[in-house]
C-alpha cells in the first residue's frame, strides 16, 4: 500500500463527457483522502476507484467555476445520507464561501456531520498542516481568483542502525532522540556521532496541483522543486490564442513550468473535449520537458515509485 497515491477521478474540462469526468482528485496519504476540486459526479467516481468517504477529510477547490466545484454539493449531501460522522473542511476562494455554504447549509442538514469552510484569500499561505504533511495555497492567473495547492510530506525520520544501537546499549527512551538527530552519550562520557547510529531518512514527496491558468512564471516559483506537477494543459500550442483568452495553457507551456520549477515528473490534464487522444499533447510537451505523464480518468500514481 503506498503512503502517497494521486487518484485521478476526472480531467476534463467544461462539461462531462462520455470520455472524461471534470475535474476531481484525491490524494491519498497515509489511510487520510483529500479531494483537490470536485466536479460533477465526483462520488460516483470515488466509488469506481474504491476510495471510501468515511476517510474524506479535506476538499481543496482551486476557483468557482462549475467544472471544479459544482460536484461539491452532491458529494457533501452523500456523505451525510451515508452517515459520514465527525467534521469535513472544505478549502475555497473567499469569493465563494457565501454561496457555497448558502447551498450546503440547504442540503445537507445532517447533524453527525460538521462541514467546516475555510476561505482562502490575497497569496494564500498554508491551508492545513497535518501530523506529516502540509498543504499550501498559492495563487494562479486565471479569469476569476484561483489557487493551486502543495502538498508537501514533512521531513521524516531518520533510520536506527539496529546492530549499533544495541552494541552502544542506547536506552529505549532515547532512541526516539536518534531518529531525530541527536548524538548519544554514554554513561562514561562519550559522544557518539548520529551518523554511526541511524541511516539517512527517506526522502519527503511533493505533489502540486495548478489548474485553471495561464503561462506565468510565478506559478514556476511557487511550485519549485515538486516531485510530481499536474499542469492544466487544456490546449495544443497551436491554439495558444484561444488559450489566453480563455486563461488556459497549452502542453508546450506546461512542460516550460515544469522545466523552470526543476520539477521531477509533469501531468497535463484539463483537456479541452476536441481531444480524444491526447498522444500529440503529450509529445508536445515533451520536446521541452520529457518526464510527462497524461493524466486519463481512474489513473493511480504512487509518489513513492516516480
Amino acid at each position: 500500500m503506498s503512503d502517497f497515491q494521486v487518484n485521478i477521478l476526472g480531467c476534463g474540462s467544461a462539461t462531462p463527457s462520455p470520455l472524461r469526468n471534470t475535474s476531481a482528485q484525491v490524494i491519498d496519504y497515509r489511510r487520510r483522502l483529500m479531494m483537490i476540486d470536485c466536479g460533477e459526479g465526483a462520488q460516483s467516481a470515488m466509488r469506481r476507484m474504491g476510495l471510501q468517504f468515511s476517510r474524506l477529510t479535506h476538499i481543496f477547490i482551486s476557483h468557482m467555476h462549475g467544472d471544479h466545484c459544482l460536484g461539491l454539493p452532491g458529494l457533501l449531501s452523500t456523505l451525510a445520507l451515508h452517515g459520514k460522522e465527525g467534521t469535513i473542511t472544505v478549502v475555497l476562494p473567499e469569493s465563494g464561501l457565501r454561496i457555497m455554504k448558502e447551498i450546503t447549509d440547504y442540503f445537507c442538514r445532517e447533524p453527525q456531520l460538521e462541514i467546516i469552510f475555510q476561505p482562502v484569500g490575497g497569496n494564500g499561505g498554508i491551508v492545513a498542516d497535518l501530523p506529516s504533511m502540509s498543504v499550501e495555497a498559492f495563487p494562479l492567473y486565471h479569469r476569476i481568483e484561483t489557487y493551486g495547492y502543495i502538498f508537501r510530506e514533512k521531513p521524516k525520520q531518520r533510520h536506527l542502525k539496529g546492530d549499533m544501537v544495541n552494541f552502544y546499549n542506547v536506552p529505549v527512551a532515547m532512541r526516539p532522540l536518534l531518529k531525530e538527530g541527536a548524538d548519544f552519550v554514554t554513561e562514561d562520557g562519550r559522544t557518539i556521532e548520529n551518523r554511526l547510529l541511524t541511516t539517512d531518512p527517506d526522502p519527503s514527496r511533493s505533489y502540486a496541483y495548478c489548474s485553471d491558468t495561464m503561462f506565468d512564471e510565478r506559478v514556476a516559483k511557487a511550485v519549485n522543486g515538486v516531485d510530481l506537477l499536474y499542469h492544466e494543459a487544456t490546449y495544443g500550442h497551436s491554439l495558444v490564442s484561444n488559450a489566453h483568452e480563455r486563461g488556459h495553457s497549452t502542453a508546450l507551456e506546461a512542460a516550460r513550468i515544469a522545466s523552470l520549477a526543476n520539477a521531477g515528473n509533469l501531468m497535463i490534464g484539463h483537456y479541452s473535449k476536441r481531444y480524444t487522444d491526447v498522444t500529440p499533447l503529450v509529445r508536445e510537451a515533451q520536446t521541452v520537458f520529457p518526464k510527462v505523464i497524461a493524466a486519463h480518468d481512474g489513473l493511480k500514481i504512487d509518489l513513492e515509485k516516480l
